[in-house]
Order: structure tokens, then sequence, then C-alpha cells
């Protein structure tokens, strides 16, 4: 009976070594020249070599989808492994570990006997069958040794084979490719290839294939997530023997996808025109922050950030720019009449002559990145090869956040985090005795909160709340000195019951007292940054809502949001500057890139919002909820005065237009409906109410001048003492006799604008520009009093003397 074609594919199917061999004896040039039509003169095996590395780079990128779903690291290192042994026509791999045990350093089985038809389960070695060399025997133990690859051709030519394996499996070895995975200078473990199917032995491009910085890179992928820098150059460069190419860049594109509300304002002001640029297919502008260029010269790669390359990689060729728009690959090709050839990019001679272009893409499709190839080393165009791995390394660039050991660090770091916020929770929260001490319920009722109406928690704050006159909370002029902290929380609630936000809101009346307790138990015991100036902004907010009438242009849920975000406005202050947490390398400014502290303070109010016990908020609907945290984002960055300089005179502008109404209800409709301008006035606003001790009567003033003094001294001494730096005379406490003459230059150069403004926008905040200018008086005439005795000083000694102000 004649065998079938079924028959014959059933049986190479099942015999894939007898298939290749038989294939490579029948591939003659005449076979070849009858199935392409073509005469035996022209046949190219070079053809079938750059087929076979197409396949190549199709089977390196089914290897990374192929990752994306295992979060088993044993399993991702086996079909690493497996499609190892495809690529260089091994017969079969294994991993060897490195390890000590009792002092001994050894090498023991962990995935044995990989072939291309192999499944996991059959793999994976058991503690209890591993096979075990010490570091003296075997190929495995020389280059775990050394630390080098070899590429055994003839195992019988080598002295440092051994059979044992062999004798224990029946198994016969004829040749060897192992190579060490290190980190660092440290073995980790080795791979070894057994017995080229296609050929006599392993081959110098089966060395590449094996080189164990793959392995390496698969397994650890981009240790340090921070720095993205890092973590392309970390891959390319592992890679760097399959680019074939002179030099690549790899551009980063800004993955956020919303401006900071302080740069969007100009635009929307029609102070600048909008962006009218390229975007991303999801929206954002394609701006490259930053662009990396490596140029390839041997094993050391010349890395150099945003080089004169860069005016020809987005505005010569403008592929990048045209990558990042549509997300498309895209190549280019010049000519030898091209002009860009004749210019040389850098001291070299360089000139580019063909690119490749590819977006890098993450796990939820958007762009991260522009990654360019320039020139291929054999002068040919790049093609459908190149694209398919460089394709395959871009995507494994955005895909890498999928790294297994990257996964489990940020679980724990996930319940470290956890853990640290249950901790500060603890030592925050408003405890249960705690809030006995305002909302009464064991003495009124002799029972707990829970189980008490909302009417019986008013009937409580009623007669224990001091009420609006007691402490004059709607004057300016309002001094913290006669309150105790506890009174200062409970002035913080009255006021929310002034605005008529908690019966409007829902905001249940337990949780009210808890959160406003809380807000004062996370303020830090600090000379200035204490609790008592978060509340007095907070009552400087209220009152100028209130008594400077700027509560017409907001709603109700606004006004609850400003007042809260005073409150919370530096909640957690270390008592040092944001330049402060940049130089002492504060995990702070590691994790915020700008208004660190601010930054921080945001977070931190966001958290105690978060605990519903907490939860102010809890009964607005969605969208009330989101419209009030986006409130509070603005008010507490505001106020970082870096941000100050930019908001001023698109505040200004507002304030004079409102002079062109003579209508004052038109201008209220007008500016009640004018979003952006409403959110400048509230920065504007926090902005007066974090400097408002400058606005306070000059006994009220004196005293916090020196207490904020006090704290930027401990400032300057750390400066001094822990970054050994001479601190600014503003931080110096040997120069405290400047403090008249720096308190006038801050008035001059930063309040005065504030309130003078505001003053002029609303006639009913004119006491805190008068309060102000008097202060400055009074900082006026004890810097003249302090000058003229140095003066003295000066004159009877021939030198320089120390002089005490008296406040």
């Amino acid at each position: 009976m004649s065998a079938t074609k079924e028959d014959v594919e059933k049986f190479l199917d099942g015999n894939p070594a007898f298939a290749q061999g038989y294939f490579n004896k029948k591939l003659t040039p005449g076979a070849l020249s009858v199935m392409a039509g073509i005469s035996e003169s022209k046949v190219d095996f070079g053809m079938l070599q750059e087929l076979g590395q197409i396949e190549e780079g199709q089977i390196l990128f089914d290897l990374i989808k192929e990752m994306q779903e295992n979060v088993n690291m044993e399993k991702v290192v086996f079909k690493i492994l497996k499609r190892i042994v495809a690529l260089i026509q091994a017969d079969r791999c294994s991993l060897f570990m490195y390890r000590e045990r009792n002092g001994i350093a050894e090498l023991a089985t962990r995935l044995f006997n990989i072939t291309t038809e192999s499944e996991l389960d059959d793999c994976v070695v058991h503690p209890d069958h591993e096979i075990v060399f010490p570091l003296d025997l075997g190929v495995v133990g020389h280059v775990a040794q050394t630390k080098k690859h070899i590429n055994l051709k003839d195992v019988n030519e080598s002295s440092h084979f051994s059979s044992f394996v062999d004798d224990l499996t029946e198994y016969k070895t004829r040749n060897i490719l192992a190579s060490p995975i290190m980190n660092g200078e440290d073995v980790v473990a080795v791979i070894m290839a057994l017995n080229k199917t296609t050929g006599p032995h392993f081959t110098t491009e089966d060395e590449d294939v094996t080189d164990p910085s793959w392995l390496l890179f698969f397994c650890r992928v981009f240790e340090e997530l921070t720095d993205i820098e890092r973590q392309f150059h970390k891959a390319l460069y592992t890679v760097r023997a399959y680019l074939n190419c002179d030099r690549y860049s790899v551009g980063l594109l800004d993955m956020t996808k919303e401006k900071e509300f302080f740069d969007i304002w100009p635009v929307l002001m029609g102070d600048q025109p909008p962006y009218s640029g390229p975007l991303t297919p999801d929206g954002r502008e394609v701006i490259f922050y930053k662009v990396i260029d490596y140029i390839l010269h041997g094993k050391e790669d010349i890395k150099v950030i945003a080089t004169p390359t860069l005016e020809h990689w987005v505005l010569c060729t403008g592929l990048p720019t045209y990558v990042a728009e549509t997300g498309l690959v895209s190549f280019f090709n010049w000519h030898s009449d091209t002009k860009c050839l004749k210019q040389p990019l850098d001291d070299s001679g360089w000139t580019i002559k063909n690119v490749l272009s590819m977006p890098i893409v993450n796990m939820t499709e958007d762009i991260v990145g522009v990654a360019t190839f320039y020139n291929r080393k054999d002068g040919k165009p790049f093609d459908q090869q190149d694209e398919e791995l460089m394709e395959a390394m871009t995507n494994f660039l955005g895909w890498s956040h999928l790294n297994t050991d990257t996964y489990d660090r940020m679980k724990m770091i996930e319940n470290r985090k956890d853990i640290a916020q249950d901790m500060v929770l603890y030592h925050v929260k408003c405890r249960d005795d705690e809030i006995q001490n305002i909302l009464k319920t064991r003495q009124y009722f002799n029972r707990e909160p829970c189980d008490c109406e909302e009417e019986e928690f008013l009937q409580i704050l009623k007669k224990e709340l001091p009420g609006p006159k007691k402490f004059e909370i709607y004057e300016f002029g309002f001094s913290d000195f006669d309150c105790t902290d506890l009174e200062l929380v409970m002035c913080g609630i009255q006021m929310f019951y002034e605005v008529g936000v908690v019966k409007k809101f829902q905001v249940p009346q337990e949780v009210l007292v808890r959160f406003m307790y809380s807000i004062s138990k996370g303020y830090r015991k600090m000379p200035y940054h204490n609790w008592r100036h978060g509340f007095n902004v907070g009552q400087t907010m209220f009152t100028l809502l209130t008594t400077g009438n700027m509560k017409r242009y907001y709603t109700d849920l606004e006004v609850m949001a400003m007042i809260t975000s005073a409150f919370l406005h530096d909640i957690d202050h270390r008592g040092t500057n944001n330049l402060y947490q940049v130089k002492s390398s504060n995990p702070l400014a590691k994790l915020h890139g700008s208004s660190v502290l601010e930054r921080h303070h945001l977070e931190f109010s966001k958290f105690l919002l978060a605990d519903e016990s907490l939860n102010i908020y809890q009964n607005l609907n969605r969208r009330q909820n989101e419209h009030a945290i986006h409130l509070m984002d603005i008010a507490i960055i505001a106020t970082d005065l870096q941000l100050y300089f930019k908001k001023r005179t698109m505040f200004q502008k507002i304030v004079d237009l409102s002079k062109t109404y003579e209508d004052e209800k038109k201008w209220v409709d007008w500016m009640s409906l004018e979003t952006t301008r409403k959110e400048i006035v509230l920065a504007m606003m926090m902005t007066a109410c974090d400097l408002s001790a400058l606005t306070k009567p000059w006994e009220v003033q004196s005293k916090v001048a020196l207490s904020e003094a006090a704290e930027f001294w401990v400032q300057g001494d750390l400066e001094r003492e822990v970054l050994e730096k001479q601190p600014i005379t503003m931080m110096d406490r040997n120069c405290a006799g400047e403090l008249p003459k720096l308190q006038c230059g801050f008035i001059d150069f930063v309040c005065t604008f504030v309130y003078k403004e505001l003053s002029r926008f609303h006639p009913a905040i004119q006491p805190m520009y008068d309060g102000m200018l008097n202060n400055r008086k009074e900082w006026k005439a004890k810097q003249e009093e302090y000058e003229a005795q140095q003066a003295i000083l000066k004159a009877q000694s021939g030198q320089s003397g120390r002089y005490t102000i008296a406040l």
C-alpha cells in the first residue's frame, strides 16, 4: 500500500530531526532553481538566511507576547529557553542555578532537558531529584568558575567535559554551548544547550542568540522603574548585537494627558494661543521631553541626551513626530544627492543614510515614546526583518512593567504602604475618647455617638460650639492667641455651619467633628507651620468669602471645598521648604517632581478623606465630589509661591475687567459662570490666606514673624550641619538682626500686589491691605533702628557688631 500525503506529513511532524536533516541534504542550488523558476547561477543561499532571521524576529515577538500572560517566573524562563532551543536548533537545553550550601558553591538543575516539544511540568526538577555539580566538575562548573561562555564543538576534545549526566540519563552529548547568567559580577545561573541538530556544532551566531544577557534581561527586566532612561538603555544595550545599525535614539513623550491647571490658564485666558501641533492618538501633544541618543562603538556605547541629532531627528526627518502622531512604523532612505548627507551631525563626520522609526506602546496602547534606528551597517535600507525584530524590542519596552520580579516588589511595597497608612491614621484620626471633648454624647445622653441621631448631635453642638462672636471669626484681624487648640477646632466646625453647607450637603455631624479634630492632629508641632497656622489660613478664607464678599462668585459646594482646602493646606508640614526636600534627597522630592510639599499636603488630605469616618464629602454625588476634589487640587497646590508669579498677571487682568462693568449684578453673574477666572481668583485667595499673618495687628504679626523665623533658622542649622552648606540670610540665625529688612523686602516683593489688587477687586478687603501697610511701617522703623545701631557700633569698634531686635 502506498503512502499518502497525510502519512508523510504526519511522519515528518513527528520526526523533526529527520525532516531537518533530509531538508538540508536535498536543498541544492538545482532544487532551488526549479522551485524559484530561476537559473541555478542566480540562486542565493543568503536569501534563506534572511528569511530565517525574519522567522527569528517573529519568534522573539511571540515570546514577548506570551510573557505578558505569565507571572510565574519559572514558567517565563521555561518559555524563553524553549524558544532559544528553537532559534539555535539545539536538541535540548537546561538551566543550572548557582547556590551555596554550608559555604560550598555548587550548581543544581532547575529546568532540565527542555526541547521544542517539552511541557513545563516535565522539565521542572523537584528538589529531591536535583543533579548537583560542584564548581570543579563538568562544563557547567567551569563556566560558573570562569564566568565565560564556552562553545565545545566536540566534547571529546575538552578536559572539562564530564560524562556523569550522560551515564545517568543514557544520553550521548556531542557538542555543547553554555553561558553564565551574571548579576553584576556574580554568577546567578548557567544555561547549557546540547547537540546542534542542523549542523556539526553550534556557531558564533548561536552564541549571540544564547547571550546570557538575554535571559537576565527577560528575568529581571528593568530593576529601577523610576529611571526610564536607564530602562531603555539597559534593554537596547542588551540586544545591541541584533540592532545592526550605527546609532539609535529614544524619544520619550509626556504621559500626562492633562496639563497642570496653571499651565492651561494662559490659554483659556487668551494670553497664549492653543497648541496646534500634532497629537498622539489618545490626544496628547507630541512633544519629546527627553531624547537619548546612543552611538554604538564596540563594547562601549556612548550615550548623550538631546544632542544636535535632535534637530535632524525631529525637524529634518519628521519621522518620530509622524510616528508619535499616527502610531505607524515609518521608513526613510536618503539618496546620495540629498543635502542632509553633506551635513555631518557630529565631529566624526557621521551622516544619516536610512532610518527606521517605530512607536513604543504600553499595555493600555498609549504611545510612550518613539525608537529610531539609523544606518544599517551593511549599507542596505531597513527592511521587514529589521521591523520584526525592532518591533519586538519596542513592544517589550512598553510592556516592561509586567516583569514578575517587579510585580512582586510592587505588591510588597503596596503592602508596606497600607501598613504605614494604617499607622499614620491611628495616630492622626480622632479617637472615640477625644471626640467627647466636643461631641459630648456621653455627658448629654449617656450614649456613644454611633447610638445618637443627627438631631441630638445638633443639640450638643449648639451648646458646645463657641458661636461666631466669641472669638470674632468674621474679622480680618482675628487672633488665635487667646484660643486653645481645641477651641480652634470648634471654631473651624462653627464656620461650616455659618456658611450653611452642613445641612445642604448632609454632612454627618460626627464625621465633621472627627474630620476637624483629625486635621488638628495631622499638623506637626512646628514653630510656625503648625495647627494654628493651618487654622488661621482657614479662618482667613472664611472671612474673605463672608466679610470680604467673595462668596458671591462661588456655589455653596465650592465654598465648602475652599474652606476645607484652607484648613488642610499645610497638613504634615516638615518645617523645611521645598528646596530643602530636594537638596536633602527627601523621599518626598523623589515622589513629587514639583511643588513637593504642596503635593504631599494634597495627598495627605485625600488620604484623610478616603476614610469613611472622616469623609465630609460622603453624601455628595459623583459629579459634586469630583468638583470638590478638583478645587482642592487647585487651592492647595496654589500655595506654592513658585506658582504665585505665574498667576498674578492673570489675576490683575480679572480685576481690571471687573472695573469695566457698571452693573455689579451683571459682573457677578458673568464671573460666576467663568470657571477659569474663578479658579484664578481662588488661587490668589489662597496666597492671600497663606500670607495673612502679615496683615494682622502689629502685636500679632511681630510674634508670628519670630515663630516663622525660628523655623527658618532650624532649617538653616540643618543646611549647615547636614548639607554642609552656608544658609541664605533668611535661614541664618547669625543674621537675626536682618529680620526687619527681610520682612520689608518680602512685603514689597510679594505681599503688596496680593492685598492691593484684592482690595481693589473688593473694597471690603481693604483692612488686610491697611494692616500690611502698617506692619511694613513698623518693620521699616525696626530696620532703621538696627542699621543706626550698626553704624554706631562700626564707628566705635571699626567692625560689625550684633544687635538684638526688641519686639
